[in-house]
């Protein structure tokens, strides 16, 4: 319900803040009056890339005006507040923003999404008592990060018993492990959050300890902490035949080893939480403070130091900027230049008239955070599919690709106008969306240009203990050497040993190629479940909360189906596994990750693509709406 009070000028600068695609349709659900959805003032669903769907500044004006007038109208109480939208005026609404052609197949997914009044239409239907009244369920949650403490609070919405191992001391995951300078998430927040627990962010694209301080509250004010074993890291899981249930073996920070027996094991320990160390020699040589991003040695005073970067990736090219100002010389050694996709309010606050719409306005944080879910539903993706036809060799793979390829690059031209040697070093030679982009708003290329910011792109030869020397026989100078080369995203469930039926080993059964149906379940590992699992990371389109949301609920219905056989063990057809990733990995060689040969962490030691989703959103939430008893087989 809306609380306005507000003066005249108050309303208008708030309402001057608002993206019109979700302004006229909070307005028109507070009001009741649909007639402000007019056509000609209608967003263009197809502009992904400006925030009023491409509307005129004469059409902006005119939708802020009718607005203004309709909040002033409300807080007078010449209009009284409506009540929920029913399901017509509801998809109407929807239409206004998405386009008519869209609501068909994308409303049930939309309305999710909207979570209108509070609702959590992803939580499960059904609870265990009502499924197979006696029965107990007890499922064994792998890490308290996002994933995790989602199907925590999922599964005890079923009734289910649940207990969540964390190696760490805190919930947060990434969030919790990565504390370097600078960092932050590359998803708008209002989209980068759960569909059922928004609030208000401080920032478009919040820092990392905003990111903890969201997820600890979540905890809190779901009361999941009673359910979490903090400083116990699971070491092995074994099923058992005989018993059909799975015995996990801990060990505490302490030394203390554990056992706990379950009916199910959920895998919640993400891709993004092992670094990677690149393979160079004289690794151990260096004689000062060397480290890893994401395991950043908080102890380490920069200031007046000659610091050495080895890499340019997302969180590189996060922590040089924040660490430039304060160190004598910086070294940033690149291997493979990023693309920068422009995002202007990548550092911005949220501003105060928009927090008080989220405030005053509640349903227009809702129609925001769809707005943005259907900006970013498919995004870049479309430019991303390789045309089998396009003659683009490594520069692009269809012309949808190249065109993006030619807006990059009048960023990078603009950016560096002044500089070209930095031009030609940070212009990419592969295509467009090949490997992850980068948003910015011209914090990189400005680090770039300071004067004590020196950007390498020579090959590195070896590390010595006064810093790194690169092919050309320079020797860089160094007292602290930063690794910021990524993750081993690729090595699944990495070091946990799993140990399924016939007591197959289940790193032996991937051997390095890591599959999962729908990145979830895996055959010969009855009851055991992955979140954010192979070929489930998203490139350019969406938010991964998304996807753990749709994963965690696809894991509730085959709990489900499970309990209400009255069996014991479910896991996925082989034949049925085999087929899907059949097509995962031709749908995957189709897209510019998977075409081109620049090395990305996407793939795996084979070049196998492991780790994306090669179709949309709509997709994969219509592949794990329901379960499919026949993918199964039942015991």
């Amino acid at each position: 319900m809306a609380d306005i009070t507000a003066d005249d000028a108050t309303i208008a600068d708030a309402v001057a803040c608002a993206a019109v695609p979700a302004l006229l349709p909070a307005v028109a659900q507070l009001t009741g009056d649909l007639s402000l959805l007019r056509d000609d003032l209608r967003p263009d669903p197809g502009n992904l890339l400006d925030a009023d769907g491409g509307l005129t500044p004469e059409q902006v004006a005119e939708a802020r005006t009718l607005a203004v007038d309709a909040l002033v109208a409300v807080r007078d109480g010449r209009i009284e507040p409506a009540p929920p939208p029913g399901e017509a005026d509801l998809r109407r609404m929807m239409a206004f923003q998405v386009g008519d052609a869209n609501v068909g197949d994308y409303a049930p997914l939309l309305r999710e999404e909207l979570a209108l009044g509070g609702e959590d239409l992803r939580a499960p239907s059904w609870t265990l008592d009502e499924v197979a009244p006696g029965r107990t369920m007890a499922v064994a949650v792998i890490g308290a990060g996002m994933s995790g403490l989602l199907a925590a609070h999922r599964l005890r919405q079923a009734g289910v018993d649940v207990v969540v191992l964390e190696r760490d001391a805190d919930v947060g995951g990434t969030w919790l492990q990565n504390t370097y300078p600078g960092c932050r998430v590359d998803v708008a927040n209002n989209l980068y959050s759960y569909s059922f627990a928004q609030t208000a962010w401080p920032q478009h694209f919040s820092s990392q300890d905003v990111l903890l301080d969201y997820f600890r509250r979540f905890a809190d004010a779901f009361e999941l902490r009673e359910l979490i074993r903090f400083g116990t890291e699971v070491v092995e899981a074994v099923w058992s035949e005989d018993d059909q249930r799975w015995t996990v073996r801990t060990r505490t920070t302490e030394g203390v080893d554990g056992e706990l027996v379950v009916d199910a094991v959920v895998s919640a320990v993400g891709q993004l939480n092992r670094p990677r160390y690149p393979d160079i020699d004289g690794m151990g040589d260096f004689a000062g403070p060397a480290f890893h991003s994401a395991r950043w040695d908080h102890s380490v005073d920069l200031a007046g130091k000659r610091v050495a970067v080895i890499g340019t990736g997302a969180s590189a090219m996060q922590l040089i900027p924040s660490i430039a100002p304060e160190v004598a010389e910086l070294t940033v050694l690149q291997r493979t230049p990023a693309w920068l996709v422009p995002t202007p309010e990548y550092y911005q606050d949220i501003p105060d008239g928009m927090t008080w719409l989220f405030e005053h306005l509640p349903s227009y944080g809702q129609w925001y955070r769809l707005w943005l879910f259907w900006r970013n539903h498919e995004g870049l993706l479309p430019a991303a599919v390789v045309d089998p036809d396009w003659d683009g060799g490594e520069r692009s793979v269809s012309a949808a690709n190249d065109l993006v390829r030619m807006l990059l690059t009048a960023y990078l031209e603009e950016q560096y106008a002044d500089r070209p040697d930095l031009l030609e070093a940070t212009l990419p030679a592969y295509p467009p969306i090949a490997k992850r982009v980068i948003r910015d708003d011209g914090t990189w290329p400005a680090t770039l240009k300071m004067d004590h910011v020196h950007l390498v792109t020579e090959g590195i030869e070896r590390i010595e203990a006064g810093g790194v020397r690169t092919v050309d026989g320079v020797l860089h100078e160094a007292d602290v050497l930063v690794y910021g080369t990524g993750f081993t995203a690729s090595e699944f469930l990495v070091p946990l040993r799993v140990v399924g039926r016939h007591g197959v080993e289940l790193h032996d059964a991937w051997a390095g190629e890591a599959r999962a149906y729908l990145g979830i379940t895996v055959p010969g590992f009855p009851n055991l479940f992955c979140c954010y699992g192979p070929n489930t990371n998203i490139v350019i389109n969406g938010s991964i909360i998304y996807f753990s949301e749709l994963e965690v609920r696809y894991v509730l219905e085959v709990l489900r189906l499970l309990a209400g056989t009255g069996q014991h063990a479910v896991d996925p057809r082989r034949d049925v596994h085999d087929a899907y990733n059949a097509a995962v990995d031709e749908a995957n060689a189709g897209m510019a990750w998977g075409a081109s040969s620049v090395s990305s962490w996407y793939k795996n030691a084979s070049g196998r693509v492991a780790q994306n989703w090669p179709w949309s959103l709509l997709e994969y939430w219509q592949r794990t709406r329901t379960v499919d008893p026949d993918d199964y087989v039942i015991t």
